[in-house]
């Protein structure tokens, strides 16, 4: 099986194409990165990073014991790749479970000095889930102990992809945050936690951000030109939702409504290097009507040349019948756009949630009015 794509990414040989096959199409590829079985029916919330030496690494929520639930076990798994994700090498475990229920949601961050961080979040209950963090300085060879971002009590939600480092340095950790059970208390506040060390001490917003209904869910920050930050906020009101920090994160605006519609599904937000351009992925099922039916489909990309206050060039990344899309990370390299995101397999009893990879152009995100 082969796989040939036009990028400046370092090649390599003698890896495994995984299970589910890979569709190169031109320079596009296409592939179910990790499938999910009865016995391991979830593999969700990824993120990738790409090393020193030009490898690509994955690291994903990895549910065994034939549970899906969110308070399922789980690990934290990984897997390289030497050819720019065109095939991939065996499954290790980067994060054994240490929770009472879990550890998932994975987030890499490249540091300006070069070092890497990888986050995850370790759930003891429903109304315990805590994100830690850990350091690498030999390229994901080693991690040095794990370091608790959130303080306090209570249920944080932070999801894959989410941590950036500011012009500053200053690192941002969106969460989401329950002072009880959150199958109980649904009235969750967004934050942030911030690090001015490299993420070796934290402290958090003085701003919580509420909102009705379920509240402000699964926030995700990026920085905007004019050194403000911009958070979107998932929520049950119909409409992603904004806020904005002009202090780098320690307090925020009151929440607002975009343009944009969803249902009660995560939004990724980030900015194209190349082109310096926003870039928007999330469920656009209420296109045709706000009266359409809630569902995680389509998966749509949208970008925005004037710093989110507009957006254009909208294509959809899946469609398929009766599958749903969720939970995206965004990697950049050289002209390239990685994507993971889950895939909701909804013909089988139980459900299956499969870790799709693809690996797209920067241009093919402006290929559509």
């Amino acid at each position: 099986m082969s796989c040939h794509i036009n990028t400046m990414l370092v090649l390599g040989a003698g890896m495994t194409a995984m299970a589910g096959g890979v569709t190169a199409m031109s320079d596009e590829i296409n592939m179910t990165l990790v499938e999910a079985t009865p016995d391991n029916p979830r593999n969700t919330e990824g993120d990738i990073v790409q090393l020193a030496d030009g490898r690509l690494l994955v690291a994903w929520s990895d549910f065994y014991g034939g549970e899906m639930p969110d308070h399922a076990p789980a690990r934290i798994s990984a897997m390289h790749s030497d050819d720019g994700g065109c095939t991939w090498g065996e499954r290790f475990t980067l994060q054994e479970n240490v929770g009472e229920q879990n550890v998932m949601s994975v987030s890499f961050l490249r540091l300006a000095s070069g070092d890497l961080l990888f986050f995850y979040l370790r759930k003891n209950a429903d109304d315990d889930l805590q994100l830690f963090v850990r350091r690498s300085s030999d390229e994901a060879a080693s991690f040095d102990e794990p370091l608790m971002v959130t303080s306090g009590i209570g249920y944080h939600v932070v999801n894959n992809a989410r941590m950036i480092q500011l012009k500053s340095g200053r690192i941002i950790a969106p969460a989401a945050w329950n002072p009880g059970d959150w199958r109980e208390e649904r009235q969750a506040v967004a934050m942030v936690y911030f690090s001015d060390d490299e993420g070796r001490t934290w402290q958090r917003s003085q701003s919580e951000i509420p909102l009705p209904g379920r509240g402000a869910q699964e926030p995700g920050v990026v920085e905007l030109v004019d050194g403000r930050l911009l958070m979107i906020i998932r929520n049950s009101l119909g409409r992603i939702h904004k806020s904005y920090s002009g202090d780098q994160g320690i307090t925020w605006t009151d929440a607002e409504p975009m343009e944009i519609r969803a249902p009660v599904a995560p939004s990724t937000i980030t900015r194209i290097p190349s082109t310096g351009d926003l870039l928007l992925i999330w469920n656009d099922c209420f296109r045709e009507s706000p009266d359409a039916e809630t569902v995680r489909r389509p998966l749509t990309a949208a970008v925005s040349s004037d710093e989110g206050e507009t957006w254009g060039h909208r294509r959809d990344l899946e469609t398929e019948e009766p599958y749903w899309y969720a939970y995206t990370s965004v990697t950049f390299v050289a002209e390239r756009v990685l994507l993971t995101y889950w895939v909701h397999d909804r013909t089988t009893d139980p459900n299956l949630l499969h870790l799709k990879f693809r690996s797209l152009r920067v241009e093919w995100f402006y290929e559509a009015d």
